[in-house]
């Protein structure tokens, strides 16, 4: 049975790749989840679905010919009716931020802006890939504002996801006619790169970090332990989630098997924000995010994320 066509337009299941986001935004910056975060997620969620509204009604020609399964080439949604979705759903997303602040409310912009240059100009341009990582580096620092006022504490992290998903993108410029090796190997090789950060590196230290209470050395040693291990943990997942169907890819970039490795890209930002979220030191934080792979794993059966 085919699903419900606005539940393929916008992608639902990508949804769970949003919110750990902004906690890693969050943990990044020091500071615990407050109502500033939850504002923060729920702008995010809006402002990524009118991405998808955005870029299929962007799209619309183009999948008549190539995807004319989706929602709008086959009439079960009408362009117009996308379109609306997409501003309804910026406007929601734009106030929601501003509920969190003026700092948050100017991330929250800018975030809109480059989702919107995105999918009406750049992503036809070698600028593309580049625009997406800047909107997913921008969605994290979203939550760090929200959060704690501050971002400058969250950049490493925003890096890292930014490079996540320009490698992501790079490989979704050829999923439906497949293409080089190239950009499926290149990603693996990022992937490879960032797993090892996420294992080797130090633990990220915020400038706006709270000072908790005193711990003992046993204390401190036991905590980096479980720290390490889960790091080491949610990094292993994050390079299985990514790089088996991209090494399949890079032997035989076909549209399939192209899109199973966009597809899990996608879903391997879940244990990458968790990583990141654990490399902070928020432990529960991580436990959180990563709870949301599972959900992820099994709605994408039904819905593509891509």
């Amino acid at each position: 049975m085919r699903p419900n066509p606005w539940a393929e337009l916008l992608r639902l299941p990508a949804l769970f790749t949003v919110p750990g986001d902004a906690l890693a935004g969050a943990a990044a910056a020091g500071a615990r989840p407050t109502r500033g975060t939850l504002l923060a997620i729920g702008s995010s969620l809006c402002l990524y679905e009118a991405g998808m509204a955005l870029n299929d009604w962007a799209d619309r020609t183009e999948d008549a010919v190539d995807r004319p399964h989706r929602p709008l080439p086959s009439g079960r949604i009408r362009p117009a009716a996308a379109l609306a979705a997409a501003g309804g759903l910026t406007a929601a997303g734009l106030t929601l931020a501003a509920r969190a602040g003026r700092r948050p409310f100017a991330v929250a912009g800018a975030l809109a802006a480059t989702v919107w240059s995105y999918d009406l100009v750049l992503k036809r341009t070698a600028a593309g890939p580049a625009a997406m990582a800047t909107a997913r580096a921008l969605d994290l620092l979203l939550g760090a504002a929200a959060t704690s006022g501050h971002t400058r504490g969250a950049l490493p992290s925003a890096l890292t996801l930014g490079t996540h998903t320009l490698a992501t993108t790079t490989v979704s410029r050829h999923e439906t006619q497949g293409g080089s090796p190239m950009a499926p190997l290149a990603a693996l090789a990022t992937t490879t790169a960032l797993t090892w950060t996420m294992t080797h590196g130090p633990r990220t230290e915020s400038p706006g970090a709270a000072s908790g209470p005193a711990r003992g050395p046993g204390s401190r040693s036991s905590r980096a332990t479980v720290e390490a291990a889960l790091r080491t943990a949610l990094a292993a997942a994050y390079a299985a989630t990514s790089a088996r169907p991209l090494f399949h890819a890079a032997l035989n970039p076909s549209p399939p098997l192209t899109q199973r490795a966009v597809g899990g890209g996608i879903r391997a930002m879940i244990p990458l924000q968790a990583a990141l979220s654990a490399r902070s030191g928020a432990l529960t934080t991580a436990l959180v995010t990563a709870a949301l792979a599972p959900a992820a794993r099994k709605f994408a059966r039904k819905v593509s994320v891509t």
